[in-house]
């Protein structure tokens, strides 16, 4: 079974990615940097194709990846994530072991002020739990991506207008064409802490955004879920300005939505 990784990057040194980043399969690098370019190397016998782009939008370099994905399996990571020894093998054997995936989700490793998620179990992923995971999390079968006509929004994410949330409408879409999604126990990487490209506090610009990202998300329900979010985490959140107004400025995100 091949596998790609399919790696969103930032200003960084191609040429030495690879082995930073531990990979052991086949893997194409969109870097997005001040020009254009293109570079291929063999790394432990593995074929990097490294991409150089002008353009910003970690969305915008998710899809150049996938489009040009052309292993059976893709494997969405960022540049800061270091993957185990066999983590290669994890995959293979998850994906064998599971016929009717055509996506599986996996552990990685972050810090516990980042963590969204962490599977404990084995479970089916549906409209009601696929929230909380990121991009990096995923491999999927490849036809099944292209097959599904799928992408990830140009609208969210860092370097994108609204600040995240383009993993959950991408899941959501692959959901919605039929896609059958698993979650895997299996750790396959770890990510190294570094400041966030998008996230700069609990502002007025975190909850109107992601006031807008519930319109898409949820559309005529993005009102219940909001308030059931900040009523959620309410504690860590909303301790500077309080729920009330973080409910407002969500509300005024959902509004905003509605005009796209």
């Amino acid at each position: 079974m091949k596998i790609q990784m399919l790696v969103s990057a930032v200003n960084q040194d191609v040429l030495t990615l690879a082995e930073r980043m531990n990979l052991r399969t086949d893997a194409v690098i969109i870097n997005q940097c001040g020009g254009y370019g293109y570079v291929e190397y063999e790394h432990c016998s593995h074929t990097i194709c490294c991409y150089s782009f002008k353009e910003r939008g970690v969305g915008l370099s998710r899809n150049s990846a996938l489009m040009r994905a052309q292993a059976e399996i893709s494997v969405f990571a960022d540049e800061d994530i270091v993957y185990e020894d066999g983590y290669e093998e994890k995959i293979e054997a998850a994906f064998n072991k599971n016929k009717e995936a055509d996506m599986i989700l996996f552990n990685v490793k972050v810090a516990s002020s980042r963590r969204t998620y962490w599977n404990e179990v084995e479970k089916r992923i549906h409209w009601y739990n696929y929230g909380r995971y990121p991009a990096y999390s995923i491999a999927a079968r490849t036809e099944s991506l292209h097959r599904a006509n799928v992408g990830f929004s140009l609208l969210f994410g860092g370097g994108a207008k609204y600040s995240n949330g383009e993993d959950s409408l991408f899941l959501r879409d692959c959901l919605k064409k039929g896609l059958k999604i698993f979650a895997s126990t299996e750790m396959i990487g770890e990510e190294k802490e570094r400041e966030s490209t998008w996230f700069h506090g609990y502002n007025d610009k975190f909850f109107r955004d992601r006031g807008v990202l519930y319109h898409f998300l949820y559309g005529k329900m993005a009102v219940p879920f909001s308030l059931r979010f900040l009523l959620a985490h309410r504690e860590e959140m909303c301790r500077e300005m309080g729920w009330k107004k973080a409910y407002a400025l969500m509300k005024e995100g959902i509004e905003e939505g509605k005009g796209k």
